[in-house]
């Protein structure tokens, strides 16, 4: 299954591809799925827990102490926690974002779903998701799962991103084209 999608290869691949495996025959993919989207989460909120995942400097003890405590205090429990303490002692903890990136795109797959890639400037609410969502289903004519990233350059709007396709909207990028537009006319 890896080898048929490019975003699944390398060994994050093989790490997600070996986790869907068992979390689809353990008949547990959503609950997987949650539960990195949480450590995933966490890992986005803070420095000292990304430092910990990607600094060579602390050794394999240290790591497997740290993360073992910070999955109890999540409440990231089974096959979740038991895959991420193997990432952790494989020493392949600083591939742990790619690994939960294929590991959706192996989910979305099995489920029918596409993926899309959405950059907004702040936090949308539920409404413009399911807004946004429901819109990109038309299009594609599939449920649409959405990784949702902040970043604040671009002022407003949002870039999306489906598969090959993507979408600028962002208040930047229009800005930067009237930029341009002034600079060719003067």
């Amino acid at each position: 299954m890896a080898a048929e999608d490019p975003s699944v290869s390398g060994v994050s691949g093989r790490y997600a591809t070996a986790l869907f495996e068992l979390a689809r025959d353990e008949k547990s993919v959503d609950a997987v799925k949650a539960d990195l989207d949480k450590f995933e989460a966490m890992l986005a909120g803070s420095a000292d827990l990304t430092r910990l995942v990607r600094s060579p400097i602390f050794g394999a003890d240290v790591q497997s102490k740290a993360i073992a405590a910070v999955l109890e205090d999540a409440g990231i429990g089974g096959i979740s926690a038991k895959f991420l303490k193997v990432l952790t002692a494989n020493r392949r903890l600083f591939a742990v974002r790619d690994v939960i990136r294929a590991f959706r795109a192996l989910v979305a797959k099995f489920k029918g779903e596409a993926t899309a890639d959405v950059t907004v400037a702040e936090p949308l609410s539920d409404k413009n998701l399911d807004a946004l969502k429901t819109a990109l289903k038309s299009v594609t004519g599939k449920d649409v799962a959405l990784n949702v990233k902040i970043d604040p350059a671009i002022i407003g709007g949002l870039v999306v991103k489906l598969g090959s396709r993507m979408v600028d909207s962002s208040l930047r990028t229009k800005l930067n084209s009237i930029k341009h537009a002034m600079k060719e006319a003067g």
